[in-house]
């Protein structure tokens, strides 16, 4: 087993980097939030070569490029209701810095959790378990520093309808998060990165199905673009 204390720095990453992103959409226009959300695959690649030494050949980054644009182009295709231009942020140094920070520690979490697999050979239930109590021992704190902590409790004991959603919540986040770790274990951090960047496309898709809305020529151009270049690379991988 790993000791605790290994279970640290990814769980303060992975609170980073939800703060960072947050915070920085305050300070950036909404092409430069789609952009930082899309291209998170290379910072992956760039940590993994830092941290575990990996490498990766030159056709991954050429993969990494083409899904950043096609799920960048597919976002951008799709508009936004009540939007209006003269609402839309700048961006600005502490924006930028925000989320070059967010991007770090996004792509740290998932390589960190891959170098304790590997080192201790834990399965994902232990990684959940000890991520998840430095996780809220780093919550706890934060909201006694801030005095909120009580304020918080009454809030969820005074509000039953607020403690049902939570629970629904914490129940379907915790099921997203077994199948979180299990792939970094099984697939490592760059094919999971893969698949939370397209999953913008599915849950648009989601969205127009549910909702009627229609896909421009632009985000089915882009959608096609995008998931030939994954079943390429899953095709690639399958013939090596």
């Amino acid at each position: 087993e790993a000791p605790y204390y290994q279970y640290l720095p990814s769980s303060l990453s992975n609170s980073i980097s939800s703060w960072a992103q947050y915070e920085a959409l305050k300070y950036v226009s909404f092409p430069t939030q789609v952009l930082s959300k899309s291209c998170k695959i290379i910072p992956v690649m760039l940590v993994g070569i830092l941290l575990n030494r990996k490498s990766y050949p030159i056709s991954e980054y050429i993969e990494a490029a083409l899904i950043t644009a096609g799920v960048t182009a597919f976002t951008l295709s799709e508009p936004r209701p009540g939007h209006r231009l003269h609402e839309e942020n700048q961006d600005s140094m502490i924006g930028v810095v925000l989320l070059c920070l967010y991007l770090a520690c996004d792509s740290f979490t998932s390589q960190w959790q891959s170098k304790v697999y590997k080192s201790f050979n834990v399965d994902q239930f232990q990684m959940m378990l000890g991520v998840n109590i430095w996780s809220m021992i780093l919550t706890g704190i934060t909201l006694l520093h801030s005095g909120e902590f009580l304020s918080s409790l009454a809030f969820i004991l005074a509000d039953s309808s607020a403690l049902l959603h939570m629970t629904v919540l914490s129940i379907t986040s915790a099921t997203g998060q077994l199948f979180i770790y299990y792939t970094i274990k099984e697939f490592g951090p760059v094919v999971f990165t893969i698949i939370m960047t397209t999953r913008q496309i599915f849950s648009l898709f989601v969205s127009c199905l549910l909702y009627a809305h229609p896909l421009r020529w632009m985000g089915w151009l882009s959608a096609v673009f995008v998931f030939g270049v994954v079943f390429n690379r899953i095709y690639r991988k399958g013939t090596d």
